[in-house]
C-alpha cells in the first residue's frame, strides 16, 4: 500500500480554509447582487486596487466623489437631482463589494503561502489552487471591465460583461467548493462510484453545469432589465411560446441571444423548466438505481431546491421584481448551484481506503486543474 504523503493529515484544515473562502464568496456574490439590484455597481468610477479600501472620510471627500458619479451618463439620465445622502447609499453597496472581494482573495492567498510554507499542500494540488487564486485575481479585473463599461454612452453596465462576469465568480466558487469536498473524510457507509450506474454521475455533473448556465442566463435577465417586462407566467407576450417574428428580430439573430428582452427571459425561462424536469427525472433514476444514503439525501435535496428556486423565481416576476424577491432568487440560486456541486462531487468521487488518502479527483469541465 502506498504511504501517504505527510500533507495528508493537513487536509481537514486545508478543506476548513477552503470552505470559509467559498462563504466569503457566497457573501460577496449576495452583495454583489444586491449592488446590481440597488443600482449602486457605477457609483464608484475608478479602480484603485489597494487605496480604494478607504471611503471618503471627510465631506470634502465624499463631495468629490459624489462630482465624478455627477459626470457619468447614469447620474445625468437617471440620478439628477440625487442628493450626497442618496449618493452614500447606492456608494456603501458598491463599495462593501469591492472590499468583500478583496477580503476574499486576501483569504485565500495568505493561508495558501503559509501553508505552502509549512508543506501542507499536497503536490498534486498546488497547480490547481494557484489556478484557482489567478483566476480570482482575473475575476477583479473582469470586475472592473464590467464597470467601466457603464461610465461612458450608456446608463448602466454592459450585459454581456455582467453574465461573463457572474458565472465567472460562480465558477470559481464551484471549483474551490469541489476542491474541498474532495478533502473530506470518507464516511464508511458511502458507495463507491465503480458501484453507481455511469449515467448517475453524468447527470449529476451535468446538472451542476446547467445550473452554472442558468446563472449565465440569469445575469443577461438582469442585464438588460427583462425581469421588468413580461410579467405573466405561465403565457409570455400572450403565449407559451412566442412568436418567431417576436423573438428573433433582431440582426444579426444571434444578437437576439443577448440583446433582445423576450428572447432572454424566455431562454432563461425554458433553462428552468429543463432543470427542473432534469432534477425530477435524475432522483427518479437515484430511486430506480435502489441507491441510498448521501446519493439519495443528495438528489432530493437537488430537486427541492430547484423547486424551491422555480416558484421563486415565478414570483419575483408576477410581482415585477421587487427588491427582496429579486435577491431571494439570486440567493436561492446560489444555494442551488451549492447542492448541485457537492452532489456532482460525492458521486464522481473515487473512493480509497482513508489511510492511503482519497486520490483529487479532476473538477471534470468545471476546472482542470
Amino acid at each position: 500500500m502506498t504511504e501517504p504523503h505527510p500533507a495528508f493529515a493537513r487536509r481537514p484544515l486545508v478543506r476548513a480554509w477552503l470552505a470559509a473562502v467559498a462563504a466569503l464568496m457566497v457573501i460577496t456574490l449576495v452583495v454583489g447582487g444586491a449592488t446590481r439590484l440597488t443600482e449602486s455597481g457605477l457609483s464608484i468610477v475608478e479602480w484603485k486596487p489597494v487605496t480604494g479600501v478607504l471611503p471618503p472620510l471627510s465631506e470634502e471627500a465624499w463631495q468629490a466623489e459624489f462630482g465624478k458619479y455627477q459626470q457619468i451618463p447614469q447620474y445625468r439620465e437617471l440620478n439628477r437631482g440625487m442628493d450626497l445622502d442618496e449618493f452614500r447609499t447606492i456608494y456603501w453597496w458598491e463599495w462593501s463589494h469591492r472590499v468583500l472581494a478583496r477580503l476574499v482573495g486576501a483569504a485565500f492567498l495568505l493561508p495558501f503561502l503559509f501553508f505552502l510554507w509549512r508543506g501542507w499542500i499536497e503536490p498534486r494540488l498546488k497547480l490547481r489552487l494557484w489556478g484557482l487564486f489567478c483566476a480570482g485575481a482575473g475575476l477583479g479585473a473582469v470586475g472592473w471591465w464590467m464597470v467601466s463599461s457603464g461610465l461612458a454612452g450608456r446608463v448602466s453596465v454592459s450585459q454581456y460583461r455582467l453574465a461573463f462576469h457572474l458565472t465567472l465568480a460562480c465558477a470559481i466558487y464551484a471549483a474551490i467548493l469541489w476542491t474541498a469536498q474532495g478533502l473530506r473524510a470518507k464516511g464508511p457507509g458511502e458507495c463507491a462510484p465503480a458501484q453507481l450506474p455511469r449515467r448517475l454521475r453524468f447527470t449529476a455533473t451535468g446538472l451542476a453545469l446547467l445550473v452554472l448556465f442558468q446563472i449565465y442566463l440569469g445575469a443577461l435577465v438582469a442585464g438588460l432589465d427583462a425581469g421588468l417586462v413580461f410579467n405573466t407566467w405561465p403565457r409570455i407576450d400572450g403565449a407559451l411560446i412566442p412568436a418567431a417574428e417576436r423573438l428573433w428580430f433582431e440582426s444579426p439573430a444571434w444578437r437576439n441571444l443577448f440583446e433582445n428582452t423576450l428572447t432572454v427571459q424566455f431562454n432563461h425561462r425554458m433553462a428552468a423548466y429543463v432543470l427542473w424536469f432534469g432534477a425530477l427525472l435524475h432522483l427518479a433514476d437515484v430511486v430506480r438505481a435502489k441507491q441510498g444514503g448521501a446519493v439519495l439525501t443528495g438528489a432530493l435535496t437537488l430537486a427541492s431546491a430547484m423547486t424551491l428556486q422555480a416558484g421563486v423565481g415565478i414570483l419575483t416576476l408576477l410581482h415585477e421584481t421587487p427588491l427582496p424577491l429579486a435577491l431571494l432568487h439570486q440567493v436561492t440560486g446560489i444555494a442551488v448551484l451549492t447542492i448541485a456541486i457537492v452532489h456532482a462531487e460525492r458521486l464522481s468521487q473515487r473512493f480509497a481506503p482513508e489511510t492511503a488518502g482519497p486520490p483529487l479527483n479532476a473538477l471534470s469541465t468545471l476546472n482542470n486543474g
